[in-house]
């Protein structure tokens, strides 16, 4: 006689889904639609992935939890790669003022401006009061899908202000559904009583290993352009980093381009952030490095950049692209969906490379292989749209079309 073979239970299944986006195939393009699909969840994992009969024979659903998705979207979390998450305040009165091109009005507020106005702020705020802010922002990002947070630092400029900006992005990790992971980004900037010669130094050889040795950032970033650091600078920070276990980073080509995208390239990098100038022989480096590019549609949305990045290229290409919505004060959006918006309409992504962009190339950006994808074996970060097709998520403007998100296998969001 043959064993009849023990069916493993599961705790979530979600049932008849119109579409399930896996985001799974070789191109960017390639982002594996399911029709009717239904999906097993045990734990924080995703167990099955199929149709109805295939989960019925494989699974024990009978005391599972069940979510219909009938006429619905089922699609990975999204991933926003690079955001500068923690930070007090607004720059909102800047914003408005600029938004005309008419300098007087500026100059009327008197007040400081540029980043400098959000790390006079920050450095003067409690860390209760920064985490309180930004974990408002943390939860509106997940109303809108995202499940994983990059948070990098640099609205502090001093090694306390740096501490104390991760610290709250390690607790938000801690005291939210979402995963946030940290970046270190001392060198955003220069602080105003210091040579930069001096402020490296400090980067070096005080931010750095007071940062290691608390175990506060996953990775190690820099800014590599005009007026802010060299590419033999942002070498010799991002290599201290890594002696510290901090992967390295880097914005580069966002105003200029003076070799960080090559160096981005030589040390084969998790990923290079803004890309505005980068040269098409060194998007062919990248792409052959295999290093993420990390784009952010609405940055250059806000500031009205001169020069927008040429995505198009870019995936022509091969090179792997992630979008971000880069939140910060100058970029203040918590909604992946708006940045997909601006991506397929101003920058000739496909409905299809932007979903995923958001999603599995978010994903690589940070080095992780645990989520981004509908896939056996993955986490349970997912996200169910109230809409028939996933095309929707480029063609609704300024609504969020999410209903339910899931993180870890577990519901956090249920409207």
């Amino acid at each position: 006689m043959s064993e009849t073979k023990v069916k493993v239970k599961v705790d979530l299944v979600i049932s008849n889904a119109a579409e399930a986006v896996t985001c799974v195939g070789e191109s960017m393009e390639d982002i594996g639609v399911l029709t009717y699909a239904w999906i097993a969840i045990k734990d924080d994992k995703i167990v099955g992935v199929g149709s109805e009969d295939e989960v019925k024979n494989k699974f024990d659903i009978e005391q599972s939890d069940f979510i219909d998705a009938t006429g619905k979207v089922v699609a990975p979390g999204f991933v926003d790669s690079h955001t500068h998450l923690v930070f007090y305040g607004t720059r909102v009165e800047e914003y408005a003022a600029k938004l005309t091109g008419k300098p007087e009005k500026l100059e009327k507020l008197a007040i400081t401006t540029g980043p400098n106005r959000t790390v006079e702020l920050t450095r003067n705020t409690p860390a209760e009061e920064l985490f309180e802010q930004s974990k408002k922002r943390v939860m509106s990002m997940l109303e809108h899908g995202i499940t994983t947070i990059e948070s990098k630092s640099g609205y502090g400029l001093t090694t306390e202000s740096e501490i104390k900006i991760l610290e709250v992005g390690r607790r938000l990790g801690e005291e939210t559904p979402l995963d946030v992971l940290n970046t270190f980004l001392g060198a955003h900037g220069f602080p105003e009583n210091m040579t930069k010669s001096e402020y490296l130094d400090v980067i070096i050889n005080e931010m750095i290993p007071q940062v290691g040795e608390r175990g506060l950032a996953e990775f190690c970033d820099v800014w590599c352009d005009e007026g802010y650091f060299t590419a033999e600078e942002s070498e010799l920070i991002l290599k201290a980093g890594l002696k510290y276990g901090m992967k390295p980073k880097i914005h580069a080509d966002a105003y200029s381009y003076i070799g960080g995208t090559d160096l981005a390239a030589e040390m084969k990098m998790v990923s290079v952030d803004h890309l505005n100038y980068t040269p098409v022989e060194v998007m062919e480096k990248l792409a052959e490095a295999k290093v993420t590019g990390v784009l952010m549609p609405a940055l250059d949305f806000a500031v009205g950049h001169k020069q927008p990045f040429d995505a198009r290229k870019m995936l022509d290409l091969g090179m792997n692209i992630a979008l971000a919505t880069d939140l910060c004060p100058a970029c203040y959006t918590e909604s992946m969906q708006f940045v997909i918006n601006l991506a397929c309409r101003l920058y000739k992504f496909s409905v299809e490379e932007a979903l995923k962009a958001a999603t599995y190339g978010g994903a690589k950006a940070l080095d992780l292989d645990d989520r981004g994808v509908i896939q056996e074996g993955k986490l349970a970060d997912l996200q169910i749209w109230d809409v028939p097709t996933y095309k929707h998520i480029a063609y609704e403007l300024g609504t969020n079309i999410v209903e339910t998100v899931i993180k870890n296998g577990k519901v956090v969001v249920n409207r």
